[in-house]
C-alpha cells in the first residue's frame, strides 16, 4: 500500500510529458532530398521533427493540426539583418548594431547584448522569418581606417533569453566604395591594407608569446581584433564581403584564392556579369532580389534578373530584403516572389531563404529543411508562402508554438473598434 501511495505521489510530482503534435494533410515543402510532399504528415516531439512523409501514422494522443489546403514550409532565414540589435534607429541607446571603439572592430561580437524582447521580432515572425543572420554595421565615428565591422551570429526569433543559435558565424568586411573610403580613398589601397592586416594576423598567431611579452613586431590592431581574425586568416571562419561592382568581385576572387580565404559575397548587384567566375570559385552570394535602381557607380548593372542568372550559372544564392534594415525584414518572402517572377525557379527561391543560408552559416544540421531529427522550425501557411495574401496558421520555433500576434496588431485590435464605433468608418471620416 505504501509503495502504491509513493508511486502515486511521484506521478503527481513529475511534470507531464508534452504531447506530440501532428500536422496532417498539408503540402510539405521539405527542402530536403525527397522534395515536396503533396499531402503529408509531420510529427513534432518536444523540440524535434520525428517523422515526415506521405504515409506517416499519427501517434496516439497526439494533438492534431489540420493542414488540408495549407502549405507547410521551413521557417525563413533573413540574412544580413540587424534583428535583435536595434529597436528604434534614431534612439542610440536602443541600437547595438555597431561599435565606434577604435580598439574593437573585428573583435566586435554582435551575439553579445542582443534583445530577445524586441517588438520587431514578432512582426518578422508573422512574415515567416524564424531565424536571422545578424550582422554588425560600420560606425564611422570609430575612424575610417578600420576595415572590419565585426562578427555575425545566427539567432532565432522565439523571444527567449537564449536566442543565439550560433555565434561568430562570419566576419563582416566592406570592400568597393565603402572599403576604399576606410583605406585612404582608393580601391587599390583597400586590397593592400587587407593583405598587410592578414599578414599581421598570421604573424601574431605564430608569435602570441612574444606579443604578450611586448617583444613582437608592432601591430596596427588591438589584441582583441587580432585574435578575432585568426580563424579568418586560417580559412576556418568565412568572410562576408560587401561589394557590388563586377570588377571588385573579380579582384576579391583572386585575393581570396591567393590568401586561402573563405568568402561570401553580399550585395553583388553586378554579380550576373561574372556569374561563371563566381560559380567556379564556389562563392555563395547574398543579394537583394529587388535591387535594380543604381545608388552608386558600383551598381550600374543592377537588374531584377540577378538572382535568376546567378542561379542558372550554378551559384548558391541567399536572398535578403530591406538592405539589412530590421524594420523591413518582413519583406523577405515578397522579394523571393519577385525573384520567381523574374526567372528564378520556385524551389530555388524557397531554398534561398531556408536551406541555403542554413548550410552557408553552419546550422544546416539543425534548421532549414523539414527532416526527421532536425529542430521543429516551421510555418503552416494558409496558401503559397510566396503569395502576399497567404498568412501563417501556425508557427513553431524549436518545437514551441509561437503566438500569431504582434504589437502593431494588438494596437489595431485595441483602437480600431473604438474608432469605427465613434466615426462609423475605419478612417475616421465619411
Amino acid at each position: 500500500m505504501i509503495r502504491l501511495l509513493t508511486a502515486f505521489l511521484l506521478g503527481l510530482a513529475a511534470p507531464a510529458a508534452a504531447a506530440d503534435i501532428a500536422i496532417t494533410g498539408a503540402r510539405i515543402l521539405t527542402m530536403g532530398p525527397g522534395g515536396a510532399i503533396e499531402e503529408g504528415t509531420l510529427v513534432i516531439r518536444a523540440d524535434r521533427i520525428v517523422a515526415v512523409g506521405a504515409n506517416v501514422p499519427v501517434p496516439a494522443n497526439a494533438r492534431v493540426i489540420d493542414g488540408r489546403g495549407a502549405v507547410l514550409a521551413p521557417g525563413f532565414i533573413q540574412a544580413d539583418s540587424t534583428l535583435g540589435a536595434v529597436e528604434v534607429s534614431q534612439v542610440p541607446t536602443s541600437a547595438d548594431r555597431a561599435t565606434h571603439s577604435r580598439r574593437i572592430s573585428a573583435g566586435f561580437d554582435i551575439s553579445l547584448g542582443l534583445n530577445p524582447d524586441s517588438i520587431l521580432l514578432p512582426v518578422s515572425r508573422l512574415a515567416g522569418i524564424t531565424h536571422a543572420v545578424v550582422t554588425p554595421l560600420y560606425d564611422d565615428r570609430s575612424g575610417r581606417e578600420l576595415l572590419f565591422a565585426g562578427q555575425a551570429a545566427v539567432v532565432d526569433l522565439g523571444q527567449r533569453p537564449d536566442m543565439v543559435t550560433r555565434p561568430r558565424v562570419a566576419m563582416v568586411l566592406e570592400m568597393g566604395e565603402g572599403g576604399a573610403g576606410r583605406a585612404g580613398g582608393a580601391r587599390g589601397a583597400t586590397i593592400v591594407a587587407l593583405r598587410a592586416l592578414l599578414d599581421d594576423v598570421r604573424h601574431f598567431a605564430r608569435n602570441r608569446d612574444a606579443y604578450d611579452r611586448g617583444a613582437g613586431r608592432p601591430q596596427s590592431m588591438s589584441r582583441i581584433d587580432l585574435e578575432a581574425l585568426v580563424p579568418v586568416a586560417e580559412g576556418r571562419m568565412p568572410l562576408i564581403v560587401k561589394l557590388d561592382r563586377a570588377s571588385d568581385m573579380l579582384e576579391m576572387i583572386a585575393f581570396a584564392r591567393a590568401e586561402r580565404l573563405r568568402i561570401i559575397f553580399d550585395g553583388a548587384a553586378e554579380g550576373w556579369r561574372i556569374a561563371d567566375a563566381i560559380a567556379q570559385a564556389g562563392i555563395p552570394v547574398i543579394l537583394d532580389p529587388v535591387q535594380n535602381l543604381p545608388k552608386s557607380f558600383s551598381e550600374l548593372g543592377a537588374t531584377l534578373e540577378n538572382a535568376a542568372r546567378l542561379h542558372a550559372a550554378g551559384v548558391v544564392i541567399v536572398l535578403r530584403t530591406g538592405s539589412g534594415v530590421a524594420h523591413r525584414a518582413r519583406e523577405l518572402r515578397y522579394g523571393a516572389g519577385n525573384a520567381v517572377a523574374y526567372g528564378l525557379p520556385y524551389d530555388a527561391a524557397v531554398a534561398a531563404i531556408t536551406i541555403n543560408p542554413a548550410r552557408i552559416f553552419g546550422v544546416g544540421d539543425r534548421i532549414g529543411s523539414l527532416e526527421a531529427g532536425k529542430e521543429a522550425d516551421l510555418i503552416l501557411w494558409s496558401g503559397d508562402p510566396l503569395e502576399p495574401l497567404s498568412q501563417p496558421k501556425a508557427i513553431f520555433i524549436r518545437g514551441i508554438e509561437q503566438p500569431l500576434t504582434s504589437r502593431p496588431l494588438e494596437l489595431r485590435d485595441r483602437y480600431l473598434p473604438a474608432a469605427i464605433s465613434s466615426t462609423g468608418s475605419p478612417s475616421g471620416g465619411d
